[in-house]
């Protein structure tokens, strides 16, 4: 089975209720009407009414396939305010700027998360990668036992040109700029226990460098093998190794002839970047000249799971973010 397959099948297993920030976007209505018809999800689209109504019939949908609710008029408003003041009133949000703030869609949506209206959300289409993560920090907040929220790409390796074919994830690509050694090894772990449940695998993780085992002396090898040995610590039963070469980490007859004790032997299936620079760098050349799929960035480490889409997304995109975030409520909380 495809890796996408299998999470389309996952999500079917166990449906979820998903909203939607930006149901005026077409590309979303499209995304959510096929998810909703597959079967893997119960979608709210959040919006001005009139104008999702329009989109919804646009696309061919029923109006009574997917609920819609208007932050300026629904009757959930007044609740999630209430909510939201309580939640952030000791950073001075007083209520009248409490019951603005729950008409931006994307809050509504967060806190329609957090108060259990729903189990999951999904924005980033139209808003900005910042917004949504702000909407989903200040909101949902971070799971307890997490020290870092991050995020990472799924990486599907499926054209026929590739020697190996899977899911792989590549971490953090669109969030933390540059993390220390103690922020590197919770996105290691992190990442690991996302692979696992987004791919039902033992994760194989590999702490990229630009040296193998020690062929190069510099502060930032030194950083990424302090977070081997904190992540190795936190969590005993992880193969991970570093720090490695990418190649020394993906092809097995490198692996044998630079790292020959490594307990990856070239098949890594989780690659954790040194920083932002190199992460957002290496999945759009895997993406634009390897020819790889992908899927993201998906966050982790958050208390419920909240999802951020590129803004330059089609509704493929946002049909199978739907059902990764589906996925990730499955577990109870967020794959972090």
């Amino acid at each position: 089975m495809k890796p996408l397959d299998r999470i389309i099948e996952a999500a079917k297993a166990a449906p979820r209720h998903i909203v939607l920030a930006e149901g005026e976007d077409p590309r979303i209505v499209e995304g959510a009407l096929r998810a909703v018809r597959a079967g893997i999800a119960k979608i709210t689209l959040v919006g001005d009414r009139k104008i999702v109504a329009e989109e919804l019939h646009a696309a061919g949908g029923a109006p009574d396939e997917i609920r819609i609710e208007d932050p300026t008029s629904s009757a959930l408003t007044e609740h999630l305010a209430v909510a939201y003041h309580d939640l952030r009133r000791s950073k001075g949000v007083d209520e009248a700027a409490a019951a603005a703030a729950v008409r931006s869609p994307l809050v509504f949506a967060a806190m329609m998360v957090r108060e259990d209206q729903a189990d999951g959300t999904v924005g980033g289409a139209v808003a900005t990668t910042a917004d949504t993560v702000r909407a989903a920090l200040q909101t949902i907040g971070r799971a307890p036992d997490v020290g870092l929220v991050s995020s990472f790409f799924l990486m599907m390796l499926c054209a026929p040109h590739h020697e190996k074919k899977g899911a792989f994830v590549f971490a953090d690509c669109g969030l933390v700029v540059d993390p220390d050694a103690t922020g590197l090894a919770d996105i290691a772990v992190t990442s690991a226990r996302s692979y696992e449940a987004l791919s039902g695998k033992p994760a194989k993780v590999a702490m990229l460098s630009f040296s193998t085992a020690g062929s190069a002396a510099h502060e930032r090898v030194s950083k990424v093998v302090e977070a081997t040995r904190l992540a190795h610590a936190s969590a005993p039963g992880l193969v991970i190794d570093g720090e490695l070469q990418f190649d020394t980490a993906f092809v097995e007859a490198v692996s044998a002839a630079k790292a020959p004790q490594s307990a990856l032997h070239g098949e890594a299936n989780v690659f954790v970047f040194p920083n932002l620079d190199a992460a957002n760098i290496g999945y759009k050349i895997a993406q634009r000249i390897g020819g790889a799929t992908a899927i993201g960035p998906i966050l982790q480490g958050l208390a419920k799971p909240a999802n951020d889409l590129s803004r330059g997304c089609n509704a493929d995109d946002v049909f199978h973010m739907i059902a990764v975030t589906v996925v990730q409520a499955s577990g109870g909380q967020s794959t972090g």
